[in-house]
């Protein structure tokens, strides 16, 4: 039976009160009104950056978490699981020259092949045709020119816009012809007989000189960058209207021209690191309580919401709890994953390579989705994870607690974040869910996570529960049940199981 429930309220009997728990309200003055959050996030945002896997901004990351740790005097080490393709962005300059001159928005995909030098090239869109065999005998004109090769989109104006501003009538039309071009542009790719990765790769072998998308989240400005499919030249995103007015004028027969400079290195084989701190329990030492975040990002913009956010909520966390829990019953462990963005790789690694660690895991309570406070901490679907969860979180202030609501015992994680590694192995693995504040259609991979973006008064908040979450998992005198709930019937009638354990992909050559 699934019980939802409003946790404060998760002790009926206990009466609640304002009176905290002296090292609980140490960890609430320190958060409020000693907060490292801002400047450790121009140090990791500004000054680092993105820090998207196998790149030396990825390892920059790496070292300085490490040594932000190290500073408080937390034992932290870089922990490698694998390898992947090194590279580096570079500069991205896209200019149309013609008909007339104008500097467009574009990001250079990740791993993207560089220009070497700058070049001109026409641009030319998609035929219309319905073959695969007429789209091949075309593709021979592709040489030489820039393909834009992403669905033309017709209005770049937000669906919570339009339902503001137009009629119902006006609304259904937009609404019907926005559903019936996407249908479109999907049936032309079945028939032609192409997806998105062995698209780029024809045109490539075609001789095109390079590939355009515009992969718009619906929101205005903002844009998601994932990776190249291209080889040798370069493939790119630009910004909604700028890939639109190219469209049409290439539709129109206008032939527009545009510059392309490029730049980004290909390095040798990178080594992947997850970053580990750890604060050795005093009177449990081979149990833990693990606060996970991954570290990595994709790169169009600073990764601030994802997963920077979450990053320094774990920092500031395990600097808290050294200053201020000294005694620590079990060993805290702070895990800042590596690749998670490609399959959950370093904690998986993480969960493969120490099960010496796994036998004794206390909890762990892991956050990844954006700025804002933390709303919802699922079950996860073990049994008995409303009793000792709800215990936890009744030590935090009510202001905090009294945000949160769950679903017990829930249904465990079979992916999304780095709990899901954990809760695949049967252990006790915990999503800190926040409040969305955008992240899914503005800032999730795009080119707008940025540092304005974080609502630091919510990441402070988030510092305290977690905090004190980790406080009661470490002093609780009971290790956690791993008792599974019986896992219920799909829509189908069949009964749904318990998330497998995955390996990890431990080189960029296993990566699709």
């Amino acid at each position: 039976m699934l019980l939802v429930t409003h946790l404060s309220f998760v002790n009926a009997q206990a009466k609640q009160t304002e009176n905290l728990h002296p090292i609980v309200q140490n960890f609430v003055n320190e958060a409020q009104n000693n907060s490292q959050l801002e400047l450790m996030a121009h140090d990791f945002l500004d000054g680092i950056g993105p820090r998207l896997i196998g790149t030396p901004e990825m390892l920059a990351a790496n070292n300085w978490t490490a040594e932000k740790m190290k500073s408080w005097g937390i034992d932290a080490e870089l922990q490698q699981f694998g390898t992947w393709k090194g590279w580096q962005r570079g500069i991205t300059h896209v200019d149309m020259v013609y008909p007339r001159v104008k500097s467009l928005v574009a990001t250079q995909l990740a791993w993207s092949p560089s220009t070497k030098k700058a070049v001109e090239a026409e641009v030319a869109i998609l035929p219309k045709v319905s073959s695969k065999a007429a789209f091949d005998q075309w593709l021979p004109s592709a040489k030489g020119k820039v393909i834009l090769m992403a669905q033309y989109q017709k209005v770049g104006r937000s669906d919570e816009q339009i339902k503001e501003f137009a009629t119902p009538e006006l609304l259904e039309k937009l609404k019907s012809e926005k559903e019936q071009a996407s249908k479109d542009f999907k049936e032309y790719i079945k028939n032609i007989g192409y997806d998105n990765t062995t698209l780029p790769e024809a045109l490539e072998k075609a001789g095109a000189a390079g590939i355009a998308i515009s992969n718009w989240t619906g929101i205005m400005g903002a844009n998601r960058i994932f990776g190249a499919k291209t080889k040798k030249i370069p493939m790119f995103d630009l910004e909604l209207e700028d890939y639109g007015m190219l469209y049409r004028m290439a539709e129109s027969g206008m032939k527009p021209r545009i510059q392309l400079e490029i730049q980004s290195k290909t390095l040798p084989d990178s080594p992947s690191f997850n970053t580990i701190g750890i604060i050795k329990g005093k009177e449990k030492p081979n149990e833990y309580v693990i606060l996970s975040a991954h570290l990595d990002s994709w790169d169009g913009a600073q990764g601030a919401t994802d997963n920077g956010t979450g990053v320094l909520t774990m920092l500031e966390t395990i600097r808290i709890l050294k200053k201020y829990y000294p005694n620590n019953k079990r060993t805290i462990i702070v895990g800042l994953w590596a690749s998670e963005e490609q399959g959950l790789n370093g904690s998986r690694a993480f969960v493969a390579d120490h099960p010496e660690i796994m036998k004794g895991v206390q909890a762990v309570f892991n956050q990844d989705n954006g700025t804002g406070r933390i709303i919802d901490i699922s079950g996860q679907g073990f049994v008995d994870s409303y009793k000792y969860i709800g215990k936890w979180l009744n030590a935090a202030p009510k202001n905090i607690k009294d945000q949160v609501k769950s679903t017990f015992p829930g249904s465990p994680g079979g992916g999304g974040s780095d709990h899901a590694s954990f809760v695949a192995a049967g252990l006790p693995g915990f999503s800190l869910s926040a409040l969305n504040w955008g992240y899914f259609g503005y800032t999730w991979h795009t080119t707008k996570d940025t540092f304005d973006k974080i609502v630091f008064d919510e990441v402070k908040n988030n510092v305290i529960l977690t905090a004190t979450l980790a406080y009661m998992a470490s002093e609780d005198p009971e290790f956690t049940s791993r008792e599974k709930r019986e896992m219920p019937f799909n829509e189908k009638g069949e009964l749904t199981k318990w998330p497998e354990v995955k390996q990890p992909i431990r080189t960029s050559k296993d990566y699709k």
